[in-house]
């Protein structure tokens, strides 16, 4: 069965849970608020996302896990002091200055590129959680798929409000260069150091660091930690999206024959993806032993950039080509020929997903310039997309149905299509 036929007036359901959609985002943001990561008001999401999926889940809990909120944006900030340090240092001790630039990357890659637990340790634990609701099938559970959506929001990025991409990247591309050159004066004033004299050339390469100093101390202030946004659009879009699906089952009473259907709003998603890491962790031998897809729904605002997303975290991480090939067929049922593309700079909770072992892809419509309102205050419910996030729900639905006739497979060439297929940038 598909989708589309799975009730007898589709367009005017799906608009039903469209605006179920948008008002839940709308309560959530009136009576919560912005969602700190480890936060009491994340949890109060939280348990408010556990009470809907009560509804329409046989199965309802609320996992808790331990985390530290600062540690993963931290990195910006401690890169930047030890650029600073390393700067002065070259000057008098160029090994220390070395020390500490290597310590900057270190710092980096670990956190930002990797999304590795480094910096965990020295900054103080806060209690996070997930919400997990489970539809179980009629019979035997042979197959299972994930929507999931995190439910908090980030901290508010300081030059992207101020003057969006051109102001943020016109202070992290010199900053991220100021790194690379202080490394390399290091590296050269270690190799010098045996010298009686200091050239005078090595001198005004040293000399030359202090232009980065102004972007350094720019990166101290990237992110402002007393600011968490509201974020609507990220990620309230794909968290009450994800239960939208399963209310969609239950309202329409129907339960499929062996595959069981799950929601996760993770938590601390805008923390280094800790929740989902939480997740697939925990339940792990359950996920792996049957065949499982995890559908990530990350941003679903901005239409013609909706896409498929086959590469995560910084390009290093390739989702599961099979779970891209079914959101894929789910998008063309829609109506929509979806392109692949990559979180360039950051990640998706698939990510974490995927480095674990089990199947997983992200859909997403954010345009990745990034826009003015990505994490800023700017996120709010005047910037949500209604034509949008149907879409998006639409895609889900179509998916949901596929995965349940045809299971995980490496291509769905296949699958009919009842429909004009076109690029979502054809139909603004």
């Amino acid at each position: 069965m598909k989708a589309s036929e799975s009730v007898k007036n589709y367009p005017s359901s799906l608009r039903m849970y469209t605006n179920y959609t948008v008002r839940e985002i709308k309560k959530i943001c009136q009576t919560i608020g912005p969602r700190e990561s480890g936060s009491e008001s994340e949890r109060k999401a939280q348990e408010h996302f556990a009470d809907e999926m009560k509804t329409c889940c046989d199965k309802v809990e609320i996992e808790d896990f331990k985390m530290s909120k600062y540690a993963f944006m931290a990195w910006v900030v401690i890169a930047a002091v030890f650029g600073l340090v390393a700067i002065a240092a070259s000057f008098f001790v160029p090994v220390v200055s070395l020390v500490l630039i290597l310590l900057a990357f270190l710092c980096t890659v670990t956190e930002f590129v990797k999304y590795w637990e480094f910096l965990e340790p020295i900054f103080p634990k806060s209690t996070s959680c997930n919400a997990v609701g489970v539809r179980a099938p009629k019979g035997e559970v042979k197959q299972r798929i994930v929507f999931s959506g995190h439910a908090d929001s980030a901290y508010e990025w300081t030059y992207t409000y101020l003057g969006g991409k051109n102001l943020l990247f016109g202070i992290v591309i010199p900053a991220v260069l100021g790194l690379v050159y202080v490394l390399v004066v290091s590296i050269i004033s270690v190799a010098m150091s045996s010298a009686e004299e200091t050239p005078l050339w090595l001198s005004i390469v040293q000399y030359a660091q202090f232009v980065f100093v102004p972007f350094f101390i720019a990166a101290l202030f990237f992110t402002n930690f007393k600011r968490p946004v509201m974020g609507a659009n990220d990620n309230l879009t794909g968290a009450v999206a994800s239960v939208a699906v399963l209310k969609y089952l239950e309202d329409n009473g129907i339960r499929f024959e062996n595959t069981e259907v799950v929601a996760v709003t993770t938590g601390c998603e805008e923390t280094g993806l800790r929740g989902a890491k939480a997740y697939t962790k925990n339940h792990l031998d359950e996920l792996k032993a049957i065949p499982t897809a995890f559908v990530a729904l990350d941003t679903l605002k901005d239409y013609e950039c909706m896409a498929i997303y086959n590469k995560d975290m910084t390009g290093t991480v390739k989702n599961d080509p099979r779970v891209c090939a079914l959101i894929k067929k789910g998008a063309e049922r829609a109506g929509l020929d979806l392109p692949y593309e990559s979180v360039y700079l950051g990640a998706s909770d698939a990510a974490r997903v995927t480095t674990l072992g089990v199947p997983a892809a992200t859909l997403a419509a954010m345009d990745p310039g990034p826009p003015r309102y990505y994490h800023t205050r700017l996120d709010t419910i005047e910037e949500l997309e209604m034509k949008t996030v149907e879409k998006c729900l639409d895609i889900c639905l179509q998916t949901l149905f596929i995965y349940d006739e045809f299971g995980l497979k490496e291509n769905y060439d296949d699958v009919e299509v009842d429909a004009e297929v076109v690029s979502p940038k054809s139909k603004n």
